[in-house]
């Protein structure tokens, strides 16, 4: 430990997905969440950086990463060791919801009041879940 003050770090900007294919993640992300392409650059060597975003948000965006090698390969889907990694906040959740169901998106549950709000685990193309949640608003 140091008498150093800690960082002033201002937000949480970019986690990454692994993928298996960019242009696959591009259109799922894109077609069945509505979120935009920020920055799709070539890196050369078959490899990009592909940056995507909840529609009209400011904050975290998500890097889709191929995945380079058995050991990235291997972790597709399930980058979080089966557990929620990832929550979209919505403020209509039964809209939002009824949209993602008509798109196709897979739910693995019923949407269930919980004391922070309103929310259903769902999974990517890949199977990586995510909770799509209404916070309560008292």
């Amino acid at each position: 430990m140091t008498d150093s003050p800690a960082p002033r770090i201002g937000r949480l900007a970019t986690v990454s997905i692994v993928v298996r294919d960019y242009d696959e993640a591009v259109a799922w992300y894109r077609d069945r969440l509505g979120f935009r392409l920020v920055e799709d650059l070539d890196l050369g060597g078959g490899k990009r950086w592909v940056v995507m975003a909840p529609a009209g948000e400011d904050g975290a965006q998500i890097l889709l990463a191929r995945a380079s090698g058995e050991r990235q390969e291997a972790r597709i889907g399930d980058q979080t060791g089966g557990r929620v990694g990832f929550f979209l906040e919505t403020d209509d959740f039964e809209r939002d919801h009824a949209r993602m169901v008509a798109l196709g998106v897979t739910f693995h549950e019923e949407p269930r009041l919980e004391a922070y709000g309103t929310v259903a685990v769902f999974a990517d193309l890949y199977g990586n879940l995510f909770d799509l949640i209404q916070p309560r608003r008292d």
